[in-house]
């Protein structure tokens, strides 16, 4: 554009934003506009010189009024060609690019914006470099034309017929299907080689799109010609197999098929379902995705154990007697086991019941489940349920979806092959949720004897007999069950075992699993009643048996090492040769060291694991009524240490110490094993007991625990896990508890042998276990 043209553009220009559309010098485009002030811009335009500012916004839709910084800095001025308004909602314009400006600053928004612009003057270079880059140019614009739908042929010659690379660049830059942004940038660009190498690579990026979409096309057709072939031949292929009398193998599949349905004796729900998927397995062919889904649906449900049951064995004494041979003590249990055979003896049609074992790890619950299954004849399945978050886990996913199987139920039915096993759930306690459901809820429907006859998995779609099953679940804890699933459920607790019980336990199934596992005989190894008590006491802490069946273990190994270098001699293992299979003794008895000196208190807490001793140190310093917890307290203990301080603070007198021994004073109560939450209730006695000892500078009482909750007028409440905490302090050799008066009946859970060695004082106010704990010289 030369100076002549420069002069034409007004120093200040209306400016209208666009939002999609840039116009390039010499180019002509079509554009409507909208709103009243626009409106009033293009007349008063038409009434003077016809010129108007296009500039983009940066924006996806423009807003009104329009910001100045929402718009580019660099524009084209435009003259209005022709203007219609064919109806009252916009103004029709076809204007033509004559020329690239720069704002320099806008200089009113009222009623539309003007900029005050500077004319950006077009540079006219002629080298060797520059015609090279435009032959390039022109030849890759005539191979994009050749392949584009949307450009027109008559822009190959004109392309060709133009001199200035300036002209070209622009031309090619407003026909390309590039982006705004990069359609800005070459508005922007002024230097003439700059402007064709960026056209350059715009141009050899839509070339390489076009020519990957044609041979996509060419592949499509291609592949759909390859497929009515296949189909052709195969037509001729069925012709031939049915003039020479062979079957079809899809035809021979159906009849297979409706056989096993007619033979199967389905429900009518099933029968009705599995037929209409046959008609439609019928009317497909073999090699369609369709075919193999309807398939294998059909295999699922010709093979679920509709009307398949196995008899139970109702000969109770039998049942009694390998209910025997598998566990020892669990006498709740069995008891309930023996129960329903009685009634499945008397009513054959009685529902299996929804059975959950409760209790720490170790103590038998999931082996409880297979020895149930052989007493009652039964097949049995287990399924894990911890860490679970998927509902269709349970119910299976529906046919829509690629790879879809029925739920794990379902699935478990099937591998027992009959429709009455028992069904272990094990840790249903550990089930989770999450964006795909939540695993317990649909656990509702299996778990509830009244709705289970009719169990939906989603994949089958019709309705499973349940009602058959003996479900039983198995679970460390209660609390993070909902409670409309525990509601379905009939809880057995399963407490942790007396050292006599693990004692007899591991001669009777321990060391001779351990044995056989080893490759050992009775006659190489044998090991002392003795040697197991040290075992327990010394080398393991827990309510169950998995950690005394791995020290068992590594003592057969290490005997076995020497029964493999040659040593035909027979190993008795006695107390005093366990460190060196074992090491030293890892456990010993702390209350005698702990509470020799005042303010400290053994407590009993209950835990995943069962009971353990829990000691509560208190001591003071100098300061003003300050009260400090440690230890990783919950709320619960949080409140139970100031309630405890409340009373002692309200009863100074009575306890025999000063009434204004927390004015100068500040207290710190400590509950070691720092690194483990805690909370609950239950060592409110603790604390208080604890807090008196300090300030009354009396040690507790040796060999002797307690537990309890309190109020502020000094009451002792019950508490829960007795009989864990009991059994924790027997084997801590406590020889004295105090408890609730409430929560004597529950001594009755305890073996009579830990009862008898233990001496349990029964409270129910706190001036009683201060008279008990602190004794008076």
């Amino acid at each position: 554009m030369d100076s002549d043209e420069h002069r034409k553009i007004p120093e200040i220009l209306p400016i209208v934003p666009v939002v999609d559309l840039i116009l390039f010098p010499r180019m002509v485009l079509p554009l409507v506009v909208h709103g009243d002030e626009f409106q009033k811009l293009v007349d008063e335009a038409m009434a003077k010189d016809r010129i108007i500012g296009l500039v983009v916004s940066k924006k996806k839709e423009l807003t009104i009024p329009h910001k100045p910084e929402d718009l580019y800095s660099v524009g084209t001025a435009a003259l209005i060609l022709r203007m219609s308004k064919p109806d009252e909602k916009g103004t029709q314009l076809l204007v033509q690019g004559i020329g690239r400006f720069r704002i320099d600053e806008y200089v009113s928004d009222k009623p539309y914006l003007h900029a005050r612009i500077e004319p950006i003057a077009e540079q006219s270079i002629k080298d060797i470099e520059v015609e090279a880059m435009m032959t390039n140019l022109v030849n890759l614009f005539q191979k994009v034309l050749e392949l584009s739908p949307y450009l027109p042929r008559e822009l190959a010659p004109l392309a060709k017929s133009l001199d200035e690379g300036v002209m070209l660049a622009d031309l090619i830059a407003s026909s390309l299907n590039i982006s705004k942004e990069e359609k800005q940038k070459i508005l922007e660009t002024q230097d003439v080689k700059e402007r064709l190498k960026d056209v350059t690579r715009l141009i050899n990026r839509e070339l390489q799109v076009l020519e990957l979409g044609q041979k996509i096309q060419s592949q499509v057709k291609q592949d759909m010609d390859k497929t009515q072939r296949e189909f052709y031949l195969r037509q001729q292929l069925k012709a031939i197999k049915e003039e020479l009398g062979d079957k079809d193998e899809s035809k021979v599949e159906v009849e297979d098929y409706r056989t096993k349905i007619s033979e199967k004796n389905l429900p009518e729900e099933a029968k009705k379902e599995a037929e209409r998927e046959l008609q439609r397995l019928k009317r497909m062919h073999p090699s369609s995705a369709e075919y193999t889904v309807a398939s294998t649906y059909l295999d699922w449900i010709t093979a679920l154990p509709w009307n398949e049951s196995t008899k139970d064995v109702l000969d109770i004494k039998k049942a009694q007697r390998v209910l025997d041979e598998d566990h020892y003590n669990l006498e709740k249990v069995k008891k309930r086991t023996i129960e329903y055979l009685a009634v499945r003896k008397l009513k054959p049609d009685s529902k299996g019941p929804i059975l959950c074992f409760a209790g720490p790890p170790g103590t038998g619950k999931t082996s409880l489940g297979r020895s149930i299954a052989r007493a009652l004849g039964r097949k049995f399945v287990r399924i894990s349920l911890g860490g679970m978050r998927d509902e269709a886990e349970i119910r299976g996913h529906r046919r829509t979806y690629v790879g879809a199987l029925p739920g794990r139920i379902i699935q478990g039915i099937r591998r027992a092959e009959t429709n009455n096993p028992v069904f272990m759930l094990d840790e249903i306690d550990k089930v989770g949720t999450d964006f795909r459901g939540d695993p317990s809820a649909a656990l509702l429907e299996v778990l509830d004897p009244e709705q289970n006859f009719s169990f939906s998995d989603h994949y089958l779609d019709v309705a499973f007999d349940l009602s058959k099953v003996m479900f039983i679940t198995t679970a460390n804890i209660l609390d993070t069950i909902p409670s409309a699933l525990r509601d379905r459920m009939e809880v057995l607790n399963l407490s942790g075992y007396t050292e006599d019980e693990k004692v007899k336990i591991a001669g009777r199934y321990l060391v001779p699993r351990q044995l056989e596992a080893h490759g050992l005989t009775p006659e190489q190894l044998s090991i002392t009643a003795g040697a197991i008590r040290r075992i327990i006491s010394g080398y393991t802490r827990e309510a169950g048996l998995r950690n005394l069946e791995r020290e068992i273990a590594a003592v057969c190994r290490g005997v076995a090492c020497t029964v493999a270098e040659g040593s035909k001699e027979p190993a008795r293992v006695n107390a005093r040769d366990l460190h060196r299979f074992l090491g030293h003794v890892r456990f010993r008895s702390e209350v005698n060291e702990r509470i020799s000196i005042p303010g400290v208190a053994p407590g009993l807490a209950w835990t995943e694991t069962g009971g353990d001793l829990l000691f509560v140190e208190a001591t003071k310093m100098k300061g003003k009524h300050a009260l400090t917890l440690t230890g990783q307290l919950g709320d619960v203990m949080k409140e139970s240490a100031k309630a405890a301080l409340s009373f002692i603070r309200s009863h100074a007198e009575e306890i025999g110490i000063p009434e204004d021994f927390y004015e100068n004073q500040e207290i710190h109560i400590h509950v070691p094993a720092g690194a483990i939450p805690k909370d609950g209730p239950s060592a409110g006695v603790t604390m208080l007991t604890a807090l008196a000892s300090l300030l009354t500078n009396k040690p507790v009482m040796n060999d002797l625990t307690m537990t309890g909750e309190i109020t502020l007028r000094g009451q002792v409440l019950p508490v829960g896990g007795i009989k864990e905490k009991v059994l924790a302090a027997h084997r801590a050799g406590i020889k004295r508890i105090i408890l609730p008066k409430w929560n004597e009946k529950d001594l009755e859970d305890v073996p009579k042998k830990v009862r008898k060695a233990i001496r349990f004082d029964f409270v129910e106010t706190m001036d009683e276990v201060l008279k008990i704990a602190l004794p008076k010289n």
